[in-house]
């Protein structure tokens, strides 16, 4: 029973944590807000995001709020799971845990968007609303690394030079970390 609980809670913060920097990394990538995927994400976010705006002011493109909002959900996260695993809480820890939880999901979730992106690329032929907004998530990565490893006979190695990327930045990561 206290698995199968772990497992829910895990899996309802990642979630809505994954959502939340959706949120935001479509705003940095300045994608279709107008998008039936892009509408979702809002929708989902409004209810949290909207009163913390009136508090936390955006920094130039940045919309602090949705960045706090993720930082606080990772923390809360963090701060359950404590109390279920351990039956107390350290804040401190968690406040720091919650960073790095942020930057896992993060990482994790650039992983799987371009994932997606490749494998709706076999099959669709560009006029599904979620791959067009893949797209623009995605092309500002993909950009710079298709200006020195250019599509060589018709395949774009680019989503693969950036997975590899991203998963060795998350293996470096948890190899400094295991080092704290």
């Amino acid at each position: 029973m206290n698995n199968a609980l772990l497992f829910l809670i895990n899996t309802g913060f990642s979630l809505y944590l994954m959502v939340v920097v959706l949120r935001l990394w479509l705003q940095l990538a300045r994608a279709d807000f107008y998008n039936p995927f892009s509408q979702f994400i809002v929708k989902a976010t409004n209810p949290l995001v909207l009163p913390l705006r009136k508090v936390i002011p955006s920094l130039g493109q940045l919309d602090t709020a949705t960045l706090v909002l993720a930082w606080l959900v990772a923390v809360v996260k963090m701060l359950v799971l404590q109390q279920l695993l351990l039956g107390g809480v350290a804040l401190s820890q968690a406040l720091v845990a919650g960073v790095l939880v942020l930057v896992k999901e993060s990482l994790s979730l650039m992983f799987w968007i371009l994932v997606i992106r490749a494998i709706l690329s076999w099959f669709s032929q560009g006029r599904n609303p979620i791959e067009q907004v893949l797209h623009q998530l995605t092309d500002p990565l993909l950009r710079p690394i298709r200006r020195v490893i250019p599509p060589m006979g018709g395949l774009d190695l680019s989503v693969l030079v950036a997975l590899i990327a991203l998963q060795f930045i998350q293996i470096l990561l948890a190899d400094v970390l295991r080092g704290f």
